[in-house]
């Protein structure tokens, strides 16, 4: 598994011969120095996990570039299909959905999910977390989320030992409600913060999360943008 970080909570995934964007929020991520089309290069699957268009991005083109499979919940999938995008695979939380080299579970993620378009705001299904499983470690992106205790359920469940994390407040968790659910409801080898640094009103270290996480903070490892993990 090699996941490349692309600022806010875009990623790169590449397991058996996927190559999956998670939120691909690249034109306009004031973290992103990337090129779009070298990111997306060999793009077998976009995933989102919901509707703000921090996170949706540049699905749209990335799909009909490529020709990816678009992953998202039901009302994303009928957004994304008025729009062109033909290759779909939805689904809704507690849903499972085949991929080939890889699952995604869509889960619960305490969060809001719309886009504005002419000024009018278009309802995007629910907010989801993603768990990725396959022949490699399981990985639960969080999404955008709040803690909750229903987390507990998530790892009981899937025993997720890569949890990507936001940790940025204001739109998400901050540092200390984060460190307080990766330690009460999961038991993470490795441990990776997002969904900071990149707009001025959240916070723009994870530095709160590390200090919060106290001993644990030595599964946590601070991805550089562009950088990737082989795991």
């Amino acid at each position: 598994m090699i996941l490349t970080w692309l600022g806010h909570a875009a990623y790169r995934l590449e397991v058996g011969a996927a190559v999956i964007l998670i939120d691909p929020f690249l034109t306009g991520n004031s973290s992103f120095e990337g090129d779009v089309d070298a990111v997306s290069e060999g793009c077998t699957h976009v995933v989102l996990s919901h509707g703000h268009m921090d996170h949706v991005g540049d699905t749209e083109a990335i799909c009909k570039k490529t020709g990816a499979q678009l992953v998202s919940n039901y009302e994303i999938y009928e957004w994304m299909s008025a729009k062109g995008i033909e290759n779909v695979n939805p689904g809704n939380p507690g849903g499972t959905l085949n991929c080939g080299d890889f699952s995604v579970t869509l889960t619960h993620a305490n969060h809001s999910s719309a886009v504005i378009e002419n000024g009018v705001p278009i309802y995007l299904g629910a907010a989801c977390g993603l768990v990725f499983e396959g022949d490699f470690p399981t990985l639960y992106h969080m999404g955008d989320t709040n803690m909750y205790s229903d987390m507990a359920l998530i790892h009981e469940f899937h025993q997720p030992k890569i949890g990507i994390v936001p940790v940025g407040d204001r739109f998400t968790m901050g540092g200390r409600q984060a460190a307080i659910a990766c330690q009460r409801y999961f038991d993470f080898e490795t441990i990776i913060p997002c969904h900071y640094g990149t707009f001025p009103v959240i916070d723009q270290t994870p530095d709160k999360f590390i200090d919060a996480l106290g001993d644990d903070a030595s599964k946590v490892t601070v991805m550089e943008v562009g950088t990737a993990l082989t795991l």
